[in-house]
């Protein structure tokens, strides 16, 4: 993995990288590894072709975090919320949706609180009306797999403890 570096203090974190992901269960392996070190309140960004991996690592993600019932993909109904613990996990997928405006009647600011990890496939589509993303993860397709190139954002996510 290569990585940028921002310093705070004597810790160095890594604030951008590189990772493969040869096999789909590699990514989920990822995915739990990232569970253990991910502090609500967090907003995330997926970007990626269709079929990169942004829904199964979220998938993967939500279950790490505790959830044991089916993770659906909220293609067609824009958004799916799951409570594992006391968190609670709001996935987007705005893939069909053509107006950004579409998402000022959802209500989203209302239900964001500081036990919320947002997960959002396809950002881009959102406009003005999202959040500013934590962490960003451009997923893309490699000769062997999958990569992933991740952003850390904010200072909230600067000090998570990335896996590698």
């Amino acid at each position: 993995m290569e990585g940028g570096r921002s310093v705070k203090g004597n810790n160095v974190r890594l604030s951008e990288g590189d990772l493969e992901f040869p096999l789909e269960s590699d990514l989920e392996k990822f995915a739990c590894g990232f569970a253990k070190v991910l502090r609500a309140p967090m907003v995330i960004w997926l970007e990626g072709d269709l079929g990169t991996g942004k829904t199964a690592f979220t998938r993967a993600l939500i279950h790490a975090l505790g959830y044991e019932g089916k993770v659906k993909s909220p293609t067609y109904t824009l958004l799916e919320e799951y409570r594992p613990g006391s968190l609670q996990v709001l996935h987007m997928d705005l893939y069909r949706i053509s107006d950004p405006g579409e998402l000022e009647f959802l209500g989203l600011e209302d239900m964001l609180d500081e036990q919320t990890i947002l997960l959002i496939e396809w950002p881009d589509k959102g406009g003005c009306w999202l959040p500013e993303p934590d962490f960003m993860f451009r997923f893309a397709y490699a000769s062997r797999g999958r990569d992933l190139h991740w952003t850390a954002c904010t200072d909230a996510a600067r000090e998570v403890d990335f896996p590698t």
